[in-house]
Formats: structure tokens, C-alpha cells, sequence
């Protein structure tokens, strides 16, 4: 079994803690099921948003879908100028038999124009 990182990004539509909440949550599942994992191959998930997001805080979204025993952290994104608005991102650190070549990295709607390279 092999350690493996799998990217993620959602841009919100707006600022509201039960908005943020559905979309997260859409982003988790979606990782979780294009690379066919579970909560247990969970290893930890790190959450990033852009300064323009104040309403709640991404982790809240995976408690919620009852991810309660992987370490999790949010931090806010770097402020640089021109960057895409209300966007959280994640870092997930998993445990996989896929090889590198084959993780699906999951930006949604939006959010795919931040890494064309390596959205699904």
C-alpha cells in the first residue's frame, strides 16, 4: 500500500456556511469516489481558502460526512492579486494501491481552470 496525494479544488458562489458546506462535501465524495477510496484510506486532508471566505471552515464539511478520525487543518490561501475568487482547495494524503499516474485530481465547475494539467 502507498502513500499518495490527491488534489482537489471547489469555487463557492458565495460566502455562506451552509453553501460552503454542500459544496466541500460535493468535493470529498467526488475524490473519494473517482480514486475508489474510503474513510479509512483516509491519512489526513488539508483544506486552503481564499481570504474572500469567512463563513466556516472547510473541515467542517468532512466532519459532517463523518470523516471524525483523520486529522484535518485549514489555512487560508495567499492573497495574491488576480487569483480566482471564494475557492477552497484541499491536499489529501491517502492511502492507495493506484500509482501515481492513475489518482484523479478533482477540481469542480470553476475550480477545473486552476490546474487544466491535472483536472478530471
Amino acid at each position: 500500500m502507498a502513500v499518495r496525494a490527491v488534489r482537489g479544488a471547489v469555487q463557492l458562489e458565495r460566502d455562506e456556511a451552509g453553501h460552503m458546506r454542500e459544496q466541500v462535501e460535493e468535493l470529498l465524495t467526488a475524490v473519494l469516489e473517482r480514486n475508489g477510496l474510503t474513510t479509512d484510506d483516509l491519512i489526513s486532508i488539508w483544506f486552503t481558502a481564499t481570504p474572500d471566505l469567512h463563513s466556516d471552515f472547510p473541515a467542517a464539511a468532512a466532519r459532517h460526512i463523518g470523516i471524525l478520525d483523520v486529522p484535518l487543518i485549514c489555512a487560508q490561501e495567499l492573497d495574491i492579486e488576480g487569483a480566482m475568487p471564494r475557492v477552497v482547495r484541499l491536499l489529501a494524503h491517502v492511502e492507495t494501491e493506484l500509482p501515481k499516474s492513475r489518482i484523479a485530481h478533482v477540481y469542480l465547475g470553476a475550480a477545473a481552470a486552476l490546474r487544466k494539467d491535472i483536472a478530471q
